[in-house]
């Protein structure tokens, strides 16, 4: 693939960037393809996310997070997107081409989260030219989960970069006029926490300290990835056949939000939506196949396609392992902290949550983002944060 002066490759397709098929590739910088110039990186994320989860509210907080790509998903049918879940926020890359409507759906997407979550959602588009000037860059693998899905992984210190640029209020975009909702088909949070069967759910996030020694960074990373291979399960907190679906009535108002239009008065929506949730309960409950639905195979693929594990500008893990596991992970991570190679945060909690963008339950391409039940992502950024 011919390189331009610019950084960026001549006639860049995501669809034909090679996927990989084992996650430690993701470590190996040179699997990775640098993105044009040309094109834009958007992201969001929930402003003071830990103190709504400390409220509970780790559900409305995954669906904020998850928003921008079911709403950027939809709105452009067809288009292969690279995009990356962080729990409470979003990062995804944007060609020239679509950069007006993504603009245009991240602003419905601010407006929709405010008005439907009682969230504040900050959002931005970067042009990845501005993240070059400033001396970072952006490349990008893609990871195949299963046969059906993979999903974006970035290098280079320009998503990091754009993160800090978000914070800082640079790039924004405003939100729409109150009223205006983005499409948010397929987006649900159906499922019931997953509890971890013999250990715990860890959340972890590790960083490479700036001007750290890049192979020994990879080393440390490496050996936590064995470290989970190697532990029952291979960390895979869903079970292979998938999780169970909450009753109809858990959490029926804050998954009105997220739903599709329903006609008539407020109480009539919920009753509508009572209603197909419970068939819908009921299906999943007996698992028999409903026309050419069958309940099993989606929550077979749901756990296939399951987005645990994930590597932007660091290692992002939501992992069930053995208590002793997570002790020796954390005791590496500290050392190396210590040393200076890496910044690390950790959760520990007993279950796992997932949240579904889903648009047809006849295909096999659905994805799902799995998060900490207690705060995943978003605690273990907050100890991040603390570090010194």
């Amino acid at each position: 693939m011919a390189i331009e002066e610019t950084g960026g490759p001549r006639d860049f397709r995501y669809d034909a960037v090679p996927r990989l098929t084992h996650f430690s590739d993701v470590l190996d910088e040179a699997r990775y393809v640098p993105v044009p110039d040309s094109w834009w990186i958007a992201l969001c994320d929930v402003v003071m996310s830990t103190r709504a989860i400390e409220d509970g509210r780790y559900r409305s907080v995954n669906i904020a997070g998850a928003a921008m790509i079911a709403a950027v998903s939809n709105a452009l049918p067809g288009a292969d997107i690279p995009f990356v879940f962080g729990g409470d926020g979003a990062t995804l890359l944007v060609s020239p081409e679509h950069r007006d409507t993504v603009e245009a759906v991240l602003a419905a997407t601010v407006t929709w989260v405010r008005e439907a979550l009682k969230l504040d959602l900050r959002a931005a588009l970067i042009p990845i030219s501005a993240v070059r000037a400033a001396g970072h860059d952006l490349r990008v693998a893609r990871f195949s989960a299963s046969a059906t899905v993979d999903y974006a992984m970035f290098s280079g210190g320009g998503v990091a970069y754009a993160d800090a640029t978000l914070k800082r209020g640079l790039h924004a975009i405003p939100a729409a006029s109150p009223g205006t909702k983005p499409d948010l088909t397929g987006l649900s949070c159906r499922f019931q926490a997953v509890p971890a069967q013999a250990g715990l759910v860890l959340s972890l996030i590790v960083l490479p300290e700036e001007g750290a020694d890049r192979s020994a960074v990879f080393a440390i990373l490496g050996g936590i990835l064995a470290e989970i291979d190697a532990s029952p399960g291979m960390g895979r907190p869903l079970p292979e056949s998938g999780p169970p679906m909450r009753p109809p009535w858990s959490g029926l108002f804050e998954d009105a939000h997220a739903e599709g239009p329903l006609a008539g008065s407020r109480l009539l929506r919920l009753a509508q939506l009572f209603l197909s949730r419970g068939t819908a309960f009921a299906i999943f409950r007996l698992g028999v196949p409903f026309g050419r639905f069958s309940p099993r195979r989606y929550r077979r693929r749901l756990a296939a396609n399951a987005d645990f594990r994930k590597y932007d500008d660091g290692l992002r893990l939501t992992v069930a392992c053995p208590v002793a596991v997570a002790n020796r992970i954390e005791a590496r991570l500290s050392v190396a902290q210590d040393e200076g190679l890496v910044r690390y945060g950790i959760h520990r909690q007993d279950a796992a949550v997932v949240t579904c963008i889903s648009p047809s339950v006849l295909r096999d391409d659905h994805v799902h983002f799995v998060d900490g039940a207690d705060g995943g992502y978003a605690r273990a950024a907050t100890m991040l944060k603390r570090r010194p």
